[in-house]
């Protein structure tokens, strides 16, 4: 039988924590046989879990032999992680243990070192941090998760449900996997990434900043023709000033600040009206609805109609 130990690190996140539990201990074979034997272990006797203290009935010796090491997510990705955990991981990946993370639980993962030089994701409101953190990581924060073979990282919440379905199909096939999704009342893939639920808000300027007024007009006109030239003519300067002043101030060019604002306001008007989708490309000013429906879904990884299925 294939052994998961769930490594419960003080300030877990009791969501994380229990999905790994629940997937894995609820799985079964085509001959009804359970799947996996699932262990949680811990540094300590005690381990704060927020809401409740959690007493777990193995510790870092359950690493040990296991198969798969799950770190779900911690409350304070910033916390240090004991060298013993970091010992007894860098030990287990060195043995050929898989080793997945969900959420922040990435953070923990990434101070062993072991994923350096690696495509990792972890929950997309972290994601800046955990690249400040860990420049050698390569942070995509679009994704569900990211399989590197023996490590594997995924996004928040949710997430852990897609990475831990992955993992049974890898290990027994789509069928047992398929029936693991159904008791989990999810859908063995999801569409999209983190992309779909990441609120796009426009790129942040600094108080005072010279773009202010121009970027107060555009949020007003989002619906109008508009062309870098108007931009600029709407500034008062010329296209190549513009865009140095965007890059320094926003981070990025004139017309990408434009189209994210177009698909931030798109997403709004998907969530509160019931116009359609061609109505909705024009009024957030996209010429055609072939074009608008290409955009959405390549900032937000799903198609219009998927959106407003999952938030409408």
């Amino acid at each position: 039988m294939h052994t998961v130990a769930v490594l419960a690190l003080d300030q877990v996140i009791p969501f994380d924590l229990s999905t790994p539990i629940e997937v894995f201990t609820r799985t079964r074979l085509p001959d009804g046989r359970p799947a996996y034997g699932v262990r949680v272990c811990a540094e300590r006797d005690e381990i704060d879990a927020g809401a409740f203290t959690l007493r777990a009935p193995w510790g870092l010796e359950g690493l040990r032999g296991a198969d798969t090491i799950i770190v779900p997510g911690v409350a304070d990705p910033t916390a240090p992680l004991s060298p013993t955990v970091r010992d007894a991981l860098r030990s287990a990946a060195a043995d050929g243990t898989r080793i997945a993370s969900i959420c922040s639980g990435t953070f923990p993962l990434a101070a062993t070192g072991l994923l350096d030089g690696m495509r990792v994701t972890t929950h997309w409101i972290a994601a800046g941090l955990l690249a400040r953190m860990h420049p050698a990581l390569d942070v995509d924060p679009d994704v569900l998760y990211v399989d590197n073979g023996l490590l594997l990282t995924s996004a928040g919440a949710a997430a852990g449900l897609d990475l831990c379905l992955h993992m049974i199909r890898r290990d027994h096939g789509s069928a047992v996997a398929a029936d693991a999704a159904r008791l989990s009342v999810m859908p063995l893939e999801r569409e999209g990434g983190q992309a779909q639920f990441i609120v796009h808000d426009h790129a942040p300027t600094p108080q005072g900043s010279d773009l202010d007024a121009l970027l107060a007009w555009l949020r007003d006109n989002l619906g109008r023709e508009l062309t870098l030239a108007d931009l600029a003519d709407r500034s008062g300067t010329s296209t190549r000033t513009l865009i140095r002043r965007f890059r320094d101030q926003t981070g990025t060019t004139p017309l990408q600040w434009l189209h994210r604002a177009r698909i931030r306001q798109a997403q709004h008007l998907l969530e509160t009206t019931d116009h359609s989708v061609e109505r909705i490309g024009t009024q957030v000013g996209f010429g055609s609805s072939t074009t608008f429906r290409d955009r959405f879904k390549r900032t937000t990884g799903v198609s219009p109609q998927t959106y407003r299925r999952s938030f409408g």
